[in-house]
């Protein structure tokens, strides 16, 4: 893999790369029901989170819905499969993105990473940890690092012997780590989610 030998670089890393899976980046071109299935599974275990994106599809006849068929699903049907008020207001702030100013794949393709993150972020429910998410498993982008993922922090602490008692030193030590990795810092991430056993669930969806 392309990536290998430059991550293997970092000495410390290296450990993760040996004995384990290489990573592909996936591409998905439904931007929205990408995000929506994200918001859904905030803050949920993967085992619920999975439930209620099925009953999701099963509103549509198990097919992934357009920005209009979510937008004309009255909020209590959204409810009634597990949603809270405060998502169900988020899912359809996503909806109404996708359809006016929109978030087609293509249109995502021609911006750069922070572009993305600044166009996106735009959307009440939507903040940059979840963009981050989205640039690297739905857009592919091979260079984004996740410096606020708390499973990130949590291996890069155990793995370098980082404290994080002065956050703004915390920060800084993170920053200048993953800077060896770049360009190829999600796999980073991945390798660090996949050695802790704690990636987050929206690369399942």
């Amino acid at each position: 893999m392309h990536y290998v030998e430059h991550l293997s670089r970092d000495k410390k890393f290296k450990k993760l790369l040996d004995n384990t899976e290489f990573h592909q980046l996936k591409k998905r071109k439904n931007i929205p029901i990408y995000l929506c299935a994200s918001i859904m599974s905030q803050q949920l275990s993967t085992k619920v989170a999975d439930v209620i994106y099925q009953r999701f599809l099963n509103l549509y006849e198990r097919k992934e819905p357009t920005p209009q068929q979510i937008l004309d699903t009255p909020s209590e049907t959204l409810r009634a499969i597990g949603l809270s008020n405060a998502k169900v207001s988020y899912v359809k702030n996503v909806a109404a993105f996708g359809i006016e100013p929109g978030m087609d794949y293509k249109k995502l393709q021609k911006m750069n990473d922070e572009e993305v993150i600044a166009y996106l972020t735009q959307i009440k429910g939507v903040g940059r940890w979840t963009v981050e998410m989205l640039l690297m498993f739905a857009l592919g982008r091979e260079d984004i690092f996740a410096i606020d993922d708390l499973g990130i922090q949590n291996a890069m602490i155990r793995l370098y012997k980082l404290d994080r008692t002065d956050k703004k030193k915390f920060k800084a030590d993170l920053l200048r780590i993953s800077g060896k990795w770049s360009p190829y810092r999600t796999y980073a991430c991945k390798h660090l989610w996949g050695w802790k056993d704690n990636a987050p669930k929206l690369d399942s969806k």
